[in-house]
């Protein structure tokens, strides 16, 4: 309980901070960005380069780098219709929330011109499906993400399995080999690891399972989540704890990013499924398992129907900005492929630009980026609904509930899809 409380008194002072910013000086606009301190002394970097070229400065509000709280102070100075921050970052998960309440400029009127990318630059399901909302560009990504399928490649080739594998049927396959194996000299290996803890993370590894035919979303104001795809999706995620016991017992109370990250990179699994950030760690210096591990789409129920859960940070200018052409134009430079290839290099982002990925300097250090485009091209995005992390927050607790015994695949999602009906019929 008194950790609730100082989380509380964490988030109401995030909150009145982003809210009590003052409005930018003549010239200048302020940015509001989170993240490891790593990343802002980056952005400060860009900051100061775009100011040289420009010669409009920009001033960095610091947000925390947990992304709740960020986007809480965010809303507080929206709703209150602050003029400053001028732009801000935002997680794809936001952007139909935000578009939907009018805070956001459309951006549109900038896109093509005076050296700023137009909508062909990026990737056409990121622009087209996350960043457009009612017709209009309301923002404009600054890095993708999508869920990717890591392996070991060594075990493969020394139990003769070809690999990746294509469908999860193959993956089980697989892994029951190579665990038997692997155990009799590595008590604790398991084959599989992914994100199965009760958070957002869950809901993107949820629908990967479920693959291309999966279903979440609303139709004519029903809620559409309890599909046989879908039960039979969750069905096999629970067996693969419990059935099968190819993933460790703790996946449904522990396992998000960075668990499965560590637990694969010590070399204790086979398979993982993690985001694009993970590879740059598993490749560096002193990793276990550096060299030896490969990067493939994920599987899906057949050959080729896998689908990644799309992610990424994008960048929008608040409606009651003072600055919005000088904001316009930071953005601008955000997107610009000098940009775009700098994050890429000096923080291992993955561009939100498609030429990029064609750069033979960073072809050179990131063979896996045909790859990656592959994946992004093919991404699919989760619901963008004004509503979604009420939605979401639904359905974690019922997938961890079948993920734990608590319920079958099927009560979880007939009891989810009530409870999401109740939230959509408010709104209706």
């Amino acid at each position: 309980m008194r950790m609730r409380a100082i989380f509380r008194v964490l988030c109401a002072v995030s909150a009145f901070l982003a809210a009590a910013a003052p409005p930018s000086p003549a010239g200048a606009i302020t940015f509001a960005v989170g993240g490891a301190p790593s990343e802002f002394d980056q952005w400060e970097r860009l900051a100061r380069e775009f100011e040289g070229k420009t010669g409009i400065r920009v001033e960095l509000l610091r947000q925390p780098t947990d992304t709740g709280l960020r986007r809480q102070g965010l809303s507080v100075s929206l709703q209150a219709r602050g003029s400053s921050p001028d732009a801000f970052l935002m997680d794809v998960a936001w952007l139909a929330q935000f578009a939907a309440s009018g805070w956001l400029e459309p951006l549109d009127p900038f896109l093509g011109k005076e050296g700023c990318a137009g909508r062909e630059a990026f990737f056409p399901r990121m622009i087209d499906a996350v960043d457009t909302y009612d017709g209009r560009v309301a923002a404009l990504p600054v890095y993708v993400d999508g869920g990717l399928l890591y392996y070991r490649k060594d075990l493969l080739e020394k139990y003769g399995l070809p690999g990746p594998p294509r469908t999860w049927d193959e993956l089980l396959r697989y892994s029951e080999v190579v665990q038997r194996g692997e155990r009799r000299s590595r008590p604790g290996f398991y084959a599989f690891v992914w994100q199965g803890a009760q958070y957002e993370g869950l809901v993107c590894d949820f629908l990967e399972f479920a693959g291309a035919s999966g279903e979440f979303g609303v139709e004519n104001g029903a809620v559409v989540i309890d599909t046989p795809r879908n039960r039979e999706a969750l069905r096999f995620m629970r067996d693969l704890i419990g059935k099968y016991g190819i993933s460790p017992p703790n996946t449904y109370t522990d396992m998000r990013e960075e668990e499965v990250r560590t637990f694969f990179q010590e070399g204790n699994a086979l398979f993982e499924r993690n985001w694009p950030y993970a590879f740059a760690l598993h490749e560096s210096r002193g990793s276990p398992v550096r060299g030896k591990t490969g990067v493939a789409p994920l599987p899906g129920w057949s050959p080729g129907g896998g689908a990644a859960s799309l992610g990424g940070w994008h960048a929008g200018i608040s409606r009651f900005s003072e600055s919005k052409p000088e904001s316009a134009k930071f953005l601008c430079y955000l997107a610009s492929y000098d940009t775009q290839k700098d994050l890429a290099r000096r923080l291992g982002w993955n561009p939100a630009r498609r030429d990029v990925y064609a750069d033979p300097e960073l072809l050179a250090k990131n063979p896996h980026f045909p790859e990656l485009r592959a994946v992004f091209e093919n991404a699919r995005p989760r619901p963008l609904l004004p509503y979604y992390s009420r939605l979401s927050a639904i359905l974690q607790r019922h997938v961890n509930a079948a993920l734990s015994g608590m319920s079958t695949p099927e009560e979880a999602l007939s009891a989810a899809r009530r409870e999401m009906q109740a939230i959509v019929s408010r709104y209706r």
